[in-house]
């Protein structure tokens, strides 16, 4: 199993975190990630932090498709590949109709898998540079059809020459349909939320079809430190506002999650707690039990007997990215990882 080093997204601005990325690439870490939501963007930070090192490869986990066209998405792409000498995997997804209306100012696609399939269509034509770019597509059409369209478009393949027509996409993905949709057209697999004990249950199915070297690769929260209650807070903060906040009441795709994994009336009540006002008491009500399963968190013994269940659970985690926030969790992980 592949280490990575997950740094989110900024806050209210920019942290120097290049010091912790020098380190997780002395320690072996393969990878490191940024993300983007409605402040700071993927793709520059990843540029700033292939200047300052060498080997550790670089990913986004994620890059809103929203955010851009996929022409747009695969430029950048194709161009910090470059920069950093191939050591670029781009992960997207697609977010909710809160963010995507919300702050992207795009509509919300009616079939979200179908514009997800098309995006990733396109973004591939770019990357292999084969022939012009072309799709009769209901969302992302090369080229532009639309009525308001002048006719005079036409289809054009980029002019620079990609480093890596094979760069991985991977894609974040919650529902089944969507996980099953991204073990046919994608490279890997970004999840939310891992819980090893019901990754079968919940998975298996949906990715019965992935092809050989598929990658799974969550995100985990991960903190070495004495006591377990304390150490799983900045979880509950996260699972509060994801699931109390990132969507709407009658549609958001975190609180549906935690409802698939056996939670169903805890998310209802942390989204009604967040969306009434009342933010500390949607963190309080996220059960420990929850935010224990989907983290690691504790001694370092008890970190290492959990650390196993990741490894060789019943869908093996390929990449384990680990939202880690200080120096001697990052050691701790990487010495107990082998």
């Amino acid at each position: 199993m592949r280490l990575g080093l997950a740094l989110g997204y900024w806050g209210r601005g920019p942290a120097d975190h290049v010091p912790l990325v020098q380190e997780a690439e002395r320690l072996g870490y393969a990878s490191v990630w940024t993300a983007e939501s409605w402040g700071s963007d993927a793709f520059t930070p990843l540029a700033w932090i292939a200047a300052h090192t060498r080997r550790i490869g670089l990913g986004t986990a994620v890059a809103q498709m929203a955010a851009r066209s996929p022409t747009a998405t695969a430029m950048q792409a194709l161009t910090l590949d470059h920069l950093c000498g191939g050591r670029l995997t781009l992960g997207l997804g697609l977010s909710g109709p809160q963010v995507v209306e919300g702050w992207y100012g795009r509509p919300f696609p009616a079939s979200p898998l179908t514009a997800t399939r098309e995006y990733v269509d396109v973004v591939r034509q770019v990357l292999r540079r084969a022939a012009p770019v072309t799709l009769d597509g209901r969302f992302h059409p090369h080229p532009y059809r639309g009525a308001d369209a002048t006719g005079l478009g036409r289809p054009l393949k980029p002019i620079t020459h990609p480093l890596r027509p094979d760069l991985p996409v991977l894609l974040g993905a919650e529902g089944p349909r969507n996980v099953a949709q991204t073990a046919r057209i994608a490279d890997g697999w970004l999840p939310l939320y891992w819980s090893p004990s019901r990754a079968a249950d919940l998975y298996a199915q949906a990715l019965a079809d992935a092809p050989g070297g598929f990658r799974v690769a969550p995100l985990v929260q991960v903190r070495v430190c004495a006591d377990v209650a304390e150490g799983l807070l900045p979880v509950k903060t996260m699972l509060g506002f994801y699931v109390g906040g990132m969507g709407h009441a009658a549609r958001n795709f975190h609180a549906d999650l935690m409802a698939r994994m056996g939670y169903e009336e805890e998310a209802r009540r942390v989204q009604e707690l967040f969306l009434s006002g009342r933010r500390k008491e949607a963190v309080r009500a996220v059960p420990d039990a929850f935010a224990d399963e989907i983290s690691l968190v504790g001694p370092r013994e008890r970190i290492a007997e959990r650390l196993e269940l990741w490894r060789s659970g019943p869908v093996p985690v390929t990449d384990l990215l680990a939202l880690a926030p200080d120096r001697p969790t990052l050691r701790v992980l990487a010495e107990l990882n082998g």
